[in-house]
């Protein structure tokens, strides 16, 4: 399988998250395969410097343009577009908006690995424009839409990476997608978590979210009930709403970004709990922080429902509302001696069905399954 001439595609290479975990994986799988994005921004991805990366026609314009989705969200129905895959047995996109767009031949697989339908077009289109914008570009937006769901008619088989995605996919594209769920790297986590001391010395108890700080997380959320529980939270992430969260954030909410795995499961073993305020579509961090035994507070809807397990690994809160996760915290801090006793006893238990090894069968499985 790693012998066929393959392309990875993902939408844009320029920040560090679950996903981009995915696309290591990947890349150890077919080590010979070329990566195509709209652009790269290295020095905010400096993981991939030493890959082959092809970019678009968006690598030449000025920053302002690329940088910005509203921006550059009229080229991007042309970028993907734009490359040539003539020669490629396998395409692989890897997607949450445009790189399942890729024209392919007859004679090339074209594997999409969907994250999400395009959030702004089909989920969340009021916490990415405003209600003027909306109404202005409506038929702007809803030849966008048609023209996204052409696209996603265009890979020869799609996977979502959870039960929710898949549903999505079924619910605006119209086709069926079996789940493959991202894989956990249990042996990597495991050789970082050794190397660490774990210290249970703090400064001051504290809270963990780890996102990346777009207006779909909902990390406001949090940050408005942290200013009025004057509990300690700790941010880690960045993302277009970096500025905005640090103005909206009182003295007791502190903000990292570019730290490394090793600090990073240092927070996951120190904080009280992780904080999940989104819907995700997965949910990979929820899986790192039950690995290092820290109990997740989660929205209860999405991917969450798929990578916690209510009462056990965290609890849910029911409602996007600061009352509603107040609430969840309060509660919490009634019973988290018992939830955090439960994860150090069960402590690498319950991952198989995220496991790396399953991850990567089930992928050559799937790629193999035209026989190209």
């Amino acid at each position: 399988m790693p012998t066929k001439k393959t392309a990875i595609v993902y939408d844009w290479i320029d920040s560090w998250g679950g996903v981009e975990r995915v696309l290591l994986h990947l890349r150890n799988m077919f080590p010979a395969a070329d990566f195509y994005t709209s652009y790269v921004d290295f020095d905010r991805a400096g993981w991939a410097k030493d890959w082959r990366i092809r970019t678009s026609f968006l690598q030449n314009l000025p920053d302002f343009i690329k940088k910005s989705r509203s921006l550059s969200l009229p080229l991007y129905p042309y970028v993907f577009e734009s490359f040539n895959f003539s020669g490629y047995d396998l395409v692989i996109s890897v997607t949450s908006s445009f790189a399942k767009s890729v024209i392919t031949k007859p004679d090339t697989f074209h594997l999409c690995y969907l994250l999400t339908p395009t959030r702004y077009l089909w989920l969340y289109p009021e916490q990415y424009l405003t209600n003027w914008q909306r109404r202005i570009g409506r038929p702007y937006l809803q030849a966008l839409q048609r023209w996204d769901y052409v696209a996603a008619q265009r890979p020869d088989k799609i996977v979502a990476i959870s039960r929710t995605v898949a549903d999505r996919c079924k619910k605006y594209y119209g086709r069926e997608a079996p789940v493959v769920y991202p894989g956990f790297d249990r042996g990597y986590w495991r050789s970082v978590r050794n190397g660490n001391s774990e210290s249970k010395a703090r400064e001051q108890e504290y809270y963990l979210v780890v996102s990346r700080l777009e207006p779909y997380k909902r990390i406001d959320l949090a940050v408005a009930v942290f200013n009025r529980l004057g509990w300690r939270l700790i941010i880690v992430g960045t993302g277009t709403q970096l500025g905005r969260l640090k103005q909206l954030a009182g003295p007791n909410i502190q903000f990292l970004s570019g730290i490394t795995d090793q600090k990073l499961t240092q927070l996951y073993a120190n904080a009280q709990a992780l904080v999940m305020p989104q819907e995700e579509d997965f949910g990979y961090v929820a899986l790192e922080a039950r690995w290092f035994g820290c109990p997740v507070i989660a929205y209860g809807r999405g991917g969450a429902s798929e990578t916690v397990a209510d009462g056990q690994t965290g609890i849910f809160f029911k409602e996007q509302t600061p009352t509603s996760l107040r609430q969840a915290l309060e509660k919490y801090d009634k019973i988290k001696t018992d939830l955090k006793k439960w994860l150090r006893t069960t402590r690498g238990t319950g991952f198989d069905p995220y496991d790396l090894d399953r991850f990567k069968a089930r992928v050559y499985q799937l790629c193999d399954s035209r026989h190209y």
